[in-house]
């Protein structure tokens, strides 16, 4: 289901990423076809409305880290993005795959905090619902990685979820400000953060917050 990654993945390395990465848990795995349902329900539109206007023009390449269910990587490539889409559970692949044939998307089995399977560099690089999987011995890695990763003038989104974190999966409760923190010891300049008071699925104990960091340009 990875053979795709061309230019954009190492043929070397290890084969799979370590099961400390971020989205290597059972959860993820067992409920692939019910997550599938859950977040295709929902646009992509919707979800990143606060930073639409910050997408980088096209022709650009995109990167789509923790891609999931393939719901942002097909709305990007849809819109002429290249994309590359990183998912490490192959339950959540497959599934993506299944939902988004024929899309032009470039799927990689790779996972943070070190990413070592990519090559080359993005224009827009998004994390949507992935960092707050890290735990914080690994966030400073991955912050340095999605930097290096990252072209002149790139555009790195982090969404955040917010609120008590749930009990059968690893998360945390990571506020925004922390990203900011961390991107900006990289170099990164913050472009905008963004407070969402409610959740696109309902949840009434789940809140989100989103943030937009840019590289300096060459």
């Amino acid at each position: 289901m990875v053979g795709t990654g061309e230019n954009s993945t190492r043929s070397g390395g290890p084969s799979t990423p370590s099961p400390h990465s971020a989205g290597i848990q059972p959860y993820y795995a067992l409920n692939a076809e019910d997550l599938g349902q859950r977040y295709e329900s929902v646009s992509f539109k919707d979800v990143h409305k606060a930073v639409l206007d910050l997408l980088p023009p096209i022709p650009a390449k995109a990167l789509d880290v923790g891609a999931g269910t393939g719901r942002d990587a097909a709305a990007l490539a849809e819109r002429g993005y290249e994309v590359v889409a990183v998912e490490p559970v192959n339950e959540l692949r497959q599934v993506a795959q299944h939902l988004h044939p024929g899309e032009g998307i470039r799927w990689a089995t790779d996972a943070l905090p070190a990413l070592s399977r990519l090559e080359g560099t993005f224009d827009l690089v998004l994390l949507s619902a992935v960092w707050m999987h890290l735990p914080p011995s690994q966030r400073e890695q991955a912050m340095e990685r999605l930097t290096v990763l990252l072209a002149p003038s790139g555009l790195l989104v982090v969404s955040l979820r917010r609120g008590d974190p749930p009990t059968d999966r690893m998360m945390f409760d990571v506020p925004a400000q922390e990203v900011v923190r961390a991107g900006e010891q990289t170099g990164l300049q913050t472009v905008r953060v963004v407070e969402e008071g409610t959740d696109q699925l309902g949840r009434a104990t789940v809140w989100w917050q989103t943030v937009a960091l840019r590289k300096e340009g060459a």
